[in-house]
């Protein structure tokens, strides 16, 4: 918290009895305490667990056996424009709150000082769905001295009409969205899981699926393919 925050909390909340807000010492390790906390959000994560990484972000059109429900997971890592990273978390869905909000939550928590410029990276295991897509481009808008960049393993149902608007409004907006490549995929290996150590092993065909999707989405952003179906739609009328 800094002046600014105690005075408002004294003014609004306190029965101050038309007393002024004195700082006296309160703010003497306020410094001190800031550097901790940034050291805690720099070191502070829980590590995805080896198995769970290349079952969940595997780019496999088909999820490998045993069959599980592939989920969607979201790691991110936030970092000033010109400084270190200060804070790396991962996240899932969890009671009916999809990891994309989640994110915003955490984001908005720490009331990020507007005069600076921050830098975020997501990796996601899904594209988003049009409502988190909705909810990424209101929240850059209101944090408009955020840049966020989202990269996906895979395109969530990316053939229905839909899912397809909200990746153009992501598009729109100033979110790049990209596929992840094995630069990336390695990326998220070492700063997001257990990986004990060993380097990152790229599971069979992971560029080729990779370039598919690539292309994939690269379709969906083209502006021609919404003229293409306004006229196929005229000559169905």
């Amino acid at each position: 918290m800094s002046f600014e925050d105690y005075e408002y909390c004294w003014d609004n909340f306190v029965d101050h009895r038309g007393m002024r807000f004195q700082s006296r010492n309160l703010l003497r390790d306020n410094d001190l305490l800031a550097t901790e906390l940034e050291n805690i959000l720099r070191t502070t994560m829980n590590p995805l667990q080896k198995e769970i990484f290349f079952y969940q972000f595997g780019n496999q059109p088909r999820a490998p056996k045993p069959y599980h429900r592939r989920t969607t997971y979201l790691c991110y890592q936030l970092k000033p424009h010109e400084g270190p990273i200060i804070a790396r978390v991962c996240l899932q869905n969890k009671k009916k709150r999809h990891a994309e909000i989640r994110f915003i939550d955490n984001i908005k928590a720490l009331r990020l000082d507007t005069s600076q410029r921050f830098e975020i990276t997501c990796y996601v295991t899904w594209s988003p769905c049009p409502t988190c897509a909705k909810e990424l481009v209101a929240f850059v808008r209101d944090h408009r001295h955020i840049s966020l960049r989202l990269f996906a393993s895979r395109l969530y149902f990316h053939w229905l009409r839909e899912n397809k608007k909200g990746l153009k409004r992501l598009h729109a907006s100033r979110i790049p969205v990209a596929v992840m490549s094995s630069l990336e995929f390695e990326d998220c290996w070492k700063e997001f899981v257990d990986n004990q150590g060993k380097p990152f092993q790229p599971w069979n065909k992971l560029e080729q699926y990779s370039e598919s999707i690539t292309r994939r989405l690269r379709k969906i952003l083209e502006p021609q393919n919404d003229l293409e179906n306004e006229f196929r739609n005229l000559q169905l009328q």
